[in-house]
């Protein structure tokens, strides 16, 4: 029997899904690239991402078709406006994602390793409660002001 849509409905979603945070990764990692070197080179690229340069090649090529990015032979690959707003949006909610579990007081490396595949599943709503679940948390660990004793009357 084919499934419903209601029941697929949440694999087709994670399968767009994958999609999307490997373009995001992809670009995420040539603007740090561009930030920190100047340029992105595939070879860099491929290394930021831990594959080869084969592996890289394709989702670059197919990157490159949905306009996120442009290269020039034996150049550098840039970012495209709509490449930057989406590696900007990834490094926001990598962010987001990253303080949130800073501010739950687990382990740092559990922070850094767990955030990167966090950001891809949560919902811009979701990113929004993370916010200010961490504003608030850090608001609670800053001690409160202190107010000087009230003084009693008559008393120096």
């Amino acid at each position: 029997p084919m499934p419903t849509p209601r029941k697929s409905a949440p694999f087709v979603r994670a399968r767009l899904s994958h999609a999307s945070e490997n373009t995001a990764d992809y670009l995420e990692a040539v603007s740090d690239l561009i930030a920190e070197k100047g340029e992105a080179r595939l070879v860099d690229i491929a290394a930021r991402l831990g594959i080869s340069k084969a592996t890289a090649n394709k989702p670059l090529q197919r990157i490159q078709r949905e306009g996120h990015i442009r290269t020039e032979p034996y150049r550098a690959v840039f970012l495209t406006d709509s490449g930057s707003a989406i590696a900007e949006e990834a490094r926001h909610r990598h962010q987001v994602v990253l303080d949130f579990l800073r501010a739950g007081g687990g382990p740092e490396e559990v922070a850094l390793r767990y955030s990167e595949g966090i950001e891809h599943h949560v919902s811009p709503e979701t990113l929004a409660l993370l916010e200010r679940l961490t504003a608030a948390m850090a608001r609670k660990r800053k001690p409160a002001a202190t107010k000087p004793a009230a003084r009693r009357k008559g008393t120096r």
